[in-house]
């Protein structure tokens, strides 16, 4: 009797661990396309045998755990590489909005203007008595004084639009910090307090947010014995630890050799009353890394280029006018108003009233009462081809090509990393898959032998309850 009690026993336990894999195997694939989802199984283990005498008689099998098929270097080894994903997709798409400004093939650029500009003074050279070339010479310089002020407004508008960006990132970060110390408190509930069961799903989606972490910002993180991560960003913000989740702060502040008035810095709050930490030039890699050194490298630069060649221009431009006469007779004075400081020259940088009001006023004679001289109109257009930037090692047009194929250069070498960093990503990706992903060929495979082993464990119990009922019935012979 106790054996065919051990039969319905062993049935019993039998169709209950068909049960837990069928129901194993539907979580697999519902969860097909889940990002970050590891492929289950249930660990199955023979039960503890009993003795009979000289013998020893299986009881069945037993669900040891339902386990998910990972492999935590790798995952470490994609959570790397997306962070410098993420640094290469932040600075190429700042860098395609950077080029933009400076593209010289499909609109009408800067160097173009410059280059009328002075080809407009040769032509005053040849007719300094003609007011509609004394015109001419005046649009064209207003085009270059405009132009100037849109290469550097454009420029402070994609900083601004960085700093936008830079904020988002930063409530994203705060918001996964926050859902990881969540997923810390929740995985150790499950792990220490629930007999010791891994809890597979919220690791999952752990594991998926500090990849998603990393790919916002250089993050470096370590699980304790207790199941819990500790992340922290850049060199010295702690985002999580255990339970508790501090926050980062994105606010303005005053303009400095990197960045430009009001742009954002980075803080990090230890705690309500403790004060913030300035750490934006600890952030090197993520979205934010890539995003940060386009706006306080690259774009600072870039404005800082442009102004050398404003204030430049507008210095020797100035120079030479001012030692002129002007249809009038009268001294040339200025051509442009003069920048005060090289700083801010390009954003600045206008045509002098009295020109702008009256073309008259501009200076190409070296004498007064001397209609036909165009000396200082040739001074002035000579200005194209003498070497004044960089030391006296360049011309306008070769500082400023200088520039464009900078810009050209930099976007060109991170697009090519960028694309070059995905394929990394992809490939691992799919090692991933390989290991971790669900198959749903494999998975109808293992459905249909679950089934069958639920329907074997359901006939050897109808068996046992047979054999019970030929006992019973063995009074009646």
């Amino acid at each position: 009797m106790s054996k065919i009690s051990s039969m319905l026993d062993v049935g019993k336990r039998s169709m209950m661990n068909s049960q837990t894999a069928l129901q194993t195997v539907g979580h697999n694939i519902a969860n097909k396309s889940t990002e970050g989802y590891s492929r289950q199984r249930v660990e199955i283990q023979t039960n503890e045998p009993v003795s009979s005498g000289r013998l020893r008689i299986g009881t069945g099998a037993r669900s040891a755990a339902v386990t998910r098929t990972n492999n935590e270097y790798l995952e470490k080894q994609i959570g790397r590489e997306q962070s410098s994903l993420g640094y290469l997709g932040g600075k190429a798409d700042a860098m395609m909005r950077v080029e933009q400004v400076y593209n010289e093939q499909s609109d009408k650029g800067l160097n173009q203007f410059i280059a009328e500009f002075f080809n407009a003074f040769r032509e005053l050279g040849n007719n300094p008595e003609s007011l509609a070339t004394r015109t001419l010479v005046r649009e064209t310089a207003d085009f270059v004084a405009k132009d100037f002020s849109r290469v550097s407004a454009q420029l402070g508008e994609i900083r601004k639009d960085i700093d936008q960006q830079v904020i988002t990132h930063v409530e994203e970060i705060n918001a996964y910090a926050e859902e990881i110390a969540r997923l810390n408190e929740k995985i150790q509930m499950v792990e220490m307090r629930g007999a010791g069961a891994p809890a597979n799903d919220e690791r999952d989606r752990r594991d998926l947010l500090i990849k998603k972490l990393g790919e916002k910002v250089n993050v470096r993180w370590a699980e304790g014995d207790d199941g819990m991560v500790t992340i922290s960003a850049g060199q010295s913000a702690l985002l999580v630890t255990g339970y508790d989740a501090k926050r980062l702060a994105a606010q303005g502040t005053p303009g400095n050799e990197k960045k430009g008035e009001g742009s954002v810095d980075l803080f990090y709050l230890p705690s309500d009353s403790a004060a913030p930490v300035k750490v934006t030039d600890q952030f090197s890699g993520g979205a934010l890394g890539g995003l940060l050194e386009v706006r306080d490298q690259v774009i600072t630069e870039l404005v800082s280029r442009m102004d050398d060649m404003a204030f430049t221009l507008a210095s020797a431009v100035n120079e030479a006018h001012g030692l002129g006469f002007d249809a009038h007779n009268g001294s040339g004075g200025r051509f442009f108003e003069q920048p005060m400081t090289v700083k801010g020259a390009a954003e600045n940088l206008r045509l002098d009233r009295g020109v702008l009001e009256d073309p008259n006023r501009i200076a190409a004679a070296a004498q007064p009462f001397a209609p036909g001289d165009n000396r200082i109109a040739n001074v002035i257009a000579q200005l194209q081809s003498s070497k004044m930037m960089n030391d006296g090692q360049s011309t306008f047009d070769d500082f400023y090509n200088g520039v464009v194929g900078q810009v050209g250069v930099v976007t060109r070498r991170t697009n090519v990393a960028h694309e070059s960093q995905g394929d990394v990503v992809k490939q691992l990706q799919n090692i991933r898959e390989s290991i971790s992903g669900v198959s749903l060929d494999e998975e109808t495979t293992k459905m249909i032998e679950f089934q069958k082993s639920f329907d074997a464990s359901a006939r050897l119990i109808r068996t046992a309850d047979e054999m019970f009922d030929t006992v019973l019935n063995l009074k009646r012979y």
